[in-house]
């Protein structure tokens, strides 16, 4: 396969899986500002931090306030990384490498980004911003569909897979960092009923709240979660089934070229350090340093990628 068409493939759907996940980031920070006193405008620096777009909003305005946070992160063309922006940017890719997609697919995210474009046309208000945000998630999922059953399994579904989770991977472990390491009010919150609210809302925001009660019932538990969200292979979100799925991906990709490379082994090695750590030994090294660890190992696959199958051409 030509660079070019693997970069588009690849770009295409983590636009797709950052569009989805900017929008569980809003409901997150929605969500956990209910748990929190005062007016709420303060709680949506740390989730601009997450997202990684702080910095872009502070250059353009000067002050946080929650309408302009959500605002900036949902449409603003000046955010190349807002839900806007990102659905543009997936559509590009994708008539970039039309021949590569089926008609299921190609109608899937175009209906994608006439809907966005459609519902995003002006400032949404506190009461349309939810089912706003349902029908994005709604319209990503319907994309992903299209691709899980009527995409051939060759080169160019590994691309489209190793895009997804890498970027899923990424956001679920920033969602992650955003509770534990920025969220959290105090240490006497540790344990507190507030504490419990926000960590129960971490699961809502990445769709585990059903599939975490399958497992451990009603006891909810800051550890359990974080374990289930980190380590749990059977979570589609989760850090060691994203991971796993790009190893599995690449290991598709090395079959069908014939040659083993450099990202290969950067994945095999984050596999195996998620694999190798029980829940406790992460808590006491620490989660937000376990996270940057686990970003970090992320950021380098994704850039060794790039260069192994040469995207620039």
């Amino acid at each position: 396969m030509l660079g070019k068409t693997a970069n588009g493939l690849y770009w295409m759907y983590r636009y797709l899986e950052r569009a989805e996940n900017t929008a569980r980031l809003i409901e997150t920070g929605q969500r956990i500002a209910l748990t929190r006193s005062g007016n709420g405008d303060a709680d949506w620096e740390p989730v601009m931090q997450t997202a990684g777009v702080a910095g872009g909003y502070h250059a353009a305005h000067d002050s946080v306030s929650k309408e302009a946070a959500i605002d900036w992160m949902l449409r603003s063309r000046d955010n190349a990384s807002s839900v806007l922006c990102s659905i543009d940017a997936a559509r590009q890719n994708a008539r970039l490498v039309r021949t590569a997609l089926t008609h299921e697919v190609w109608e899937a995210i175009n209906g994608c980004y006439m809907d966005v474009r459609r519902v995003l046309a002006r400032k949404l208000g506190e009461r349309d911003l939810t089912p706003a945000l349902k029908s994005l998630r709604q319209r990503t999922a319907l994309v992903r569909g299209a691709t899980h059953g009527t995409m051939l399994r060759n080169d160019i579904f590994n691309f489209c897979r190793i895009g997804t989770f890498l970027e899923r991977a990424d956001s679920t472990a920033r969602i992650l960092d955003v509770k534990y390491y920025v969220l959290l009010p105090s240490v006497a919150s540790v344990g507190s009923s507030i504490d419990n609210v926000q960590w129960e809302t971490i699961l809502r925001s990445v769709s585990a709240m059903g599939g975490f009660r399958m497992v451990h019932g009603n006891r909810v538990t800051p550890p359990e979660i974080a374990r289930f969200l980190i380590l749990d292979r059977r979570m589609p979100r989760s850090l060691n089934f994203c991971v796993s799925k790009i190893r599995d991906n690449l290991g598709y990709l090395a079959q069908d070229y014939g040659a083993r490379l450099p990202s290969h082994d950067i994945v095999d090695g984050l596999a195996a350090r998620l694999m190798a750590n029980e829940i406790d030994e992460i808590l006491e090294l620490g989660l937000h340093e376990y996270i940057e660890e686990v970003l970090a190992a992320l950021g380098e696959a994704g850039r060794q990628i790039e260069i192994d199958y040469r995207f620039a051409e």
